[in-house]
């Protein structure tokens, strides 16, 4: 008995997307504070795929569900791949149970089946609002008799199935928001089901949430208007009924919704571009929710321990890019120099500076072998400054390139003359060619370079032209640095080339 009772006092969460897109970054969030709260009280997390949405729905978008979430660390106790003691825990695969409860409620009168076609609802629809009224079906369908539904069923008429309604007042303890209370007059009889076998949202989570046991449904704000629908579906059934927590939407820096104009939207779009779990999950930690501390730096463990419901605030959550880039920033520059490189490697191939795996790679451009150990010298050229792994490609480029391009202008160190640029990329040629290849470093580079720049009228007339020779950019990183991976043939190489285009 008492494990009984232990069993039933469990904490059971559950995230429940729909396949029908990929995972918006607001569902990582729910997720994310569902995982929080399980774990911190050793429960369940619970992985439910509401895929009864046939024609929008695909198997992609649930990988990509799956994928995303293993990818950010969000691991569930139970779930389509994993089973589980309340299997199957994808929706079209429940169809039974489904069809079990809304039998139950038509043979108890609690719903009906509605036969009024979409033209008469929006006549009706339209009458109601021109007078002033809140727009609700009119039960027009819930008098007909046995022997008129069955007439009208075997008749293969279109119809749909509504849940009565009393037009009473329901109430719930919302764990963030306290207290909330809907006239459900305004609601009508709403429908629940497309057939017996095809339920609603509001009908099949419910009875998802109860036959799952699940005990918190922790979900976004837009949902709140769809809680007191599924409370007076669980009273007709006579289903337990879950706590809830309803968290605040994440809106764009204008306070207005945050959708695809706005930027990234979707957990696959900022892996790709190359944010890192850690930062994704500690930026998305604080979108509507704080520690209350001066902490701002958290683990996935560390939010475990100190992640409370409490502690989440009622209003919107801005989405600040600037300070995920921080983050992002941030945990870039934790990892070793090997780990990066391993990161950044696939964003070289997807940008086909590269290809190869398992540490064989070769540029492609130039057919040449590149190792890992040069991959790495050039990564951490930026690792002080990257701000997102997949800006690497775009700025370290000239390295895997046979040629570069850029317009003789950039070479130029503020208002230098042809005969300066050239004199300067002479100088910077003689030097750089009395230097031996055993020699060829970025330190013994700087050394003898900034002490020859002392001669000029300053640093960058020796070193602006040499760096934008060596790279064609107008920001990167030393020409010391660069010069060394480089090398010294290929060095000697690329500033021939930017005489010759001074003589262009």
């Amino acid at each position: 008995m008492k494990d009984k009772e232990k069993n039933s006092n469990k904490i059971r969460t559950r995230f429940a997307p729909s396949p029908t897109g990929n995972l918006h970054i607001g569902g990582v969030r729910t997720a994310l504070f569902n995982y929080l709260f399980a774990k911190q009280n050793k429960g369940d997390f619970i992985l439910r795929i509401e895929d009864t949405d046939l024609e929008r729905s695909k198997k992609e978008f649930e990988d990509g569900i799956f994928d995303s979430l293993r990818w950010l660390g969000i691991d569930w106790t139970e779930g389509p791949d994993k089973g589980g003691k309340y299997a199957p825990y994808r929706q079209t695969e429940r169809t039974d149970i489904y069809e079990k409860y809304i039998n139950q409620l038509i043979s108890e009168n609690k719903a009906y089946f509605c036969f009024c076609t979409p033209e008469e609802l929006e006549a009706k629809r339209q009458d109601q609002m021109s007078r002033g009224l809140a727009p609700k079906y009119d039960g027009k369908c819930s008098t007909l008799s046995t022997e008129e539904v069955e007439v009208n069923l075997k008749e293969k008429k279109r119809a749909v199935i509504r849940l009565r309604t009393k037009g009473e007042k329901v109430s719930f303890v919302d764990l963030i928001r306290e207290k909330i209370e809907i006239d459900t007059n305004i609601i009508g009889d709403f429908v629940i089901a497309k057939n017996l076998r095809t339920p609603l949202f509001y009908l099949a989570g419910a009875i998802d949430d109860h036959e799952m046991k699940i005990s918190h449904v922790i979900r976004g704000e837009e949902h709140i208007s769809n809680t007191p629908k599924q409370i007076l579906i669980q009273e007709a059934l006579g289903l337990n009924r879950p706590i809830y927590a309803h968290i605040p939407l994440i809106l764009a820096p204008d306070r207005s919704k945050l959708s695809k104009r706005h930027g990234a939207v979707s957990a696959i779009e900022y892996r790709t571009a190359g944010y890192l779990p850690e930062a994704i999950i500690n930026f998305l930690a604080f979108l509507g929710w704080n520690p209350g501390t001066e902490k701002e730096i958290f683990s996935l463990g560390d939010l475990v321990k100190e992640f409370k419901l409490e502690n989440i605030q009622k209003g919107g959550a801005a989405f600040n890019q600037k300070r995920l880039e921080f983050l992002n920033g941030f945990y870039i520059r934790q990892k070793s120099l090997k780990d990066l490189t391993e990161l950044v490697i696939p964003h070289f191939i997807d940008a086909k500076l590269i290809e190869g795996q398992k540490g064989k790679y070769v540029i492609v451009d130039t057919k040449e072998k590149i190792s890992v150990a040069t991959l790495e010298k050039i990564v951490s050229l930026y690792q002080s400054r990257m701000k997102v792994l997949g800006e690497v490609p775009g700025i370290s480029d000239f390295f895997f390139k046979k040629d570069i391009s850029y317009p003789v202008d950039l070479l130029r160190w503020q208002k230098m003359t042809d005969q300066e640029l050239a004199d300067s990329l002479d100088r910077a040629e003689k030097i750089l060619s009395n230097i031996s290849e055993k020699n060829w470093d970025a330190k013994n580079l700087e050394n003898i370079l900034l002490l020859e720049s002392e001669q000029a009228p300053n640093r960058g007339y020796l070193l602006w032209p040499l760096r934008v020779a060596l790279t064609g950019k107008e920001y990167s990183a030393g020409p010391f640095e660069i010069a060394e991976i480089l090398g010294w043939e290929e060095t000697l190489a690329r500033v021939a080339k930017a005489k010759q285009l001074i003589k262009k």
